[in-house]
């Protein structure tokens, strides 16, 4: 079995495994405060049109009593017309209205989730796939819409369609509606199981489809891998394997299906033919009219159609509270508020890491031992050491993505966490190792996450500083050009210069970075490395080093092994008193200097922009 494979019955188990509540669902549906009017007007409608369909057969029972010819007045037929258009009408308008209450509904709930997936901690998406969380959004609301706009309708008609035509049965002629009512305990015991087993599959099959759903992300996403790895077979073969669960409860579902159908229809021929035999003999005995035999068969289908009705909706009721609860498992999740905690309006401080300790489970084996380290404002900092040593991890916990599970980082004698999420961000800047680009223009990713008016200057402006002015202009569209989805017609040095770009447009007061230039080309690494440089000045700067010259020129490095700083100072102190350093610096940052790269060309003119004056380009 792949991982993949186990995966998808892992999360096939765990999904199938909670009994829901219907409540939940009410409560989820009322949350999203659907509009009352419109409920009240599309329920007044349908039962209209249920309670026009019950006097339709009494209706016809006194036209079959009277039927000749000259017994047929002009006004009966025009009534009988204007009846059953009143009951289309009544019906569509009810049907249009529910379907828009639902998808309302699912409009309000999608957008809750959609604000809450955005606010949610990193370590939910730690521990979630993001096929299952886009099947949250998409598949279990949309399940949730049909119950809504659909069955509830259905349910609440079939129960007024049932009780009205029982009542009217009784009062025609109770002896028959009996023998009637007799065959529904007959039919409940064989349709009862038979729906549970459909709703268990059911189940299965939404829990198989999110499973599947996340696999096609996570295989599409990274297809460029799939087929540098020739992994094509493998990923069928994983596909393959959920096709054919789905296949399987498909065919599961049809076989229960198939029994239900039949034994709706024998139910139902044979109701016909014993109130049909038996209700000859009482016309033939004068204990009934014509009419009243039509009209009994009549509302026997007005009481086994919403049979139907009500049992999908049921089943249907049943696969909501399984949406529900997955949907309600993401809304009651640990979110970020962004906004609680005061401002901060100056970075330009020393930030002090006091006992530092992380790990990414409560029991499970710390990450961060103890660290203590101080960041000078406007200096820079080198974090270098083995990877897994928990270089990254650290950048998370400065960012506050993860928070400590003890000791404390402080900026200016504060600890980071009285100030807001917004506003300790918006002082970061922070250029990771794969720089990431979303589907947009060139412009759009060099701007992303400002919530100011940006002009062309400062974009241009930026982008200059950054040295990607160079490749854009060479571009037919320039600022405007496509870069697809996640960058994927731009080289990795052209997204590293955009990515250095965006931050020079933020103008962060600290700056974070994971250089990547040792994955490049020698000439996109000295285009990077000037633009790095540029962006440097004047802040206050953290980088896992990959260079041996942003080692040299740091103002302190921290050599970091298994979670623990075992050495901290000058590159020259750290080169005569740490050996572990020192096998690092000769062996490990071999990337070449400066001083091999030459002089990078600046441009004839530099347009204008409010950047601070360290931000200059050499």
């Amino acid at each position: 079995m792949t991982d993949h494979q186990s995966a998808i019955g892992g999360a096939s188990k765990e999904a199938a495994a909670p009994k829901g509540d219907w409540k939940a669902f009410i409560r989820l549906v009322m949350q999203t405060r659907p509009s009352k009017w419109l409920l009240a007007v599309a329920s007044v409608l349908s039962v209209i049109s249920t309670l026009v369909s019950l006097i339709v057969p009494y209706f016809t029972k006194n036209l079959v009593d009277s039927f000749s010819v000259e017994s047929i007045r002009p006004e009966q037929i025009v009534l009988l017309v204007v009846t059953f258009v009143l009951q289309a009408i009544a019906g569509g308008v009810s049907i249009y209205l529910l379907n828009r209450l639902g998808q309302e509904v699912v409009a309000k709930l999608r957008d809750r989730l959609w604000k809450k997936l955005l606010t949610l901690t990193i370590p939910y998406y730690d521990n979630n796939r993001t096929g299952d969380t886009v099947s949250r959004m998409t598949n279990d609301t949309a399940v949730l819409k049909s119950l809504v706009s659909e069955h509830v309708t259905g349910f609440f008609n079939g129960i007024i369609s049932m009780i009205g035509s029982i009542i009217i049965l009784l009062l025609m002629d109770w002896q028959m509606t009996l023998i009637m009512l007799a065959a529904i305990p007959v039919a409940s015991a064989v349709l009862v199981p038979l729906g549970r087993t459909m709703l268990n599959i059911s189940r299965k099959m939404q829990d198989e489809t999110a499973s599947f759903t996340a696999v096609l992300n996570q295989v599409l996403s990274e297809i460029r891998l799939v087929k540098a790895s020739n992994a094509e077979d493998r990923e069928e073969r994983v596909g393959r394997s959920s096709i054919e669960s789905l296949l399987s409860l498909g065919i599961r579902e049809g076989k229960v299906q198939a029994f239900i159908g039949p034994v709706i229809s024998l139910v139902m021929m044979g109701l016909l033919v014993v109130i049909i035999g038996y209700g000859g003999m009482r016309v033939s005995s004068g204990a009934l009219t014509a009419g009243e035999l039509v009209a009994f068969i009549l509302y026997l289908f007005q009481i086994v159609m919403p049979v139907n009705q009500i049992t999908a909706f049921f089943t249907q009721l049943q696969k909501s509270v399984g949406a529900t609860e997955r949907i309600v498992s993401i809304l009651e999740d640990e979110q970020e508020d962004v906004l609680q905690g005061r401002t901060l309006t100056d970075a330009a401080q020393a930030i002090e890491a006091e006992n530092l300790t992380f790990a990414y489970s409560g029991d499970g084996e710390g990450v961060l031992h103890g660290l203590n380290f101080t960041l000078e404002p406007g200096k820079v900092t080198a974090v270098v050491g083995p990877s897994g040593g928990g270089k990254t991890t650290l950048f998370s916990l400065i960012e506050r993505f993860y928070k400590p599970t003890g000791g404390t980082i402080r900026i200016g004698g504060e600890d980071i966490e009285s100030f807001s999420l917004h506003s300790w961000r918006s002082r970061i800047g922070y250029v990771p190792q794969e720089s990431p680009i979303i589907s947009g223009t060139i412009r759009d990713n060099i701007c992303y996450g400002l919530d100011r008016i940006v002009t062309d200057e400062e974009v241009e402006r930026a982008a200059h500083m950054a040295y990607a002015d160079i490749f854009i202009h060479e571009l037919p569209e320039g600022y405007d050009t496509e870069v697809g989805e996640r960058g994927v017609k731009l080289s990795g040095g052209q997204r590293q210069r955009i990515s250095i770009a965006r931050a020079l447009l933020r103008n962060p007061q600290i700056l974070m970075m994971d250089e990547a230039t040792s994955s490049l080309d020698s000439k996109s690494e000295v285009f990077v490395q000037k633009a790095l440089d540029n962006l440097m000045k004047g802040r206050t700067t953290l980088v896992i080093a990959h260079r041996l010259s942003t080692v040299v020129d740091a103002d302190q490095i921290l050599f970091i092994e298994k979670g623990r700083i075992t050495g901290s100072g000058t590159h020259q102190e750290l080169f005569e008193s740490h050996a572990m350093y020192r096998e690092f610096a000769m062996q490990q940052l071999r990337i070449g200097e400066d001083a091999q790269a030459g002089e990078l060309p600046a441009p004839a003119s530099e347009p204008a922009l409010n950047l601070p004056p360290s931000a200059e380009r050499k």
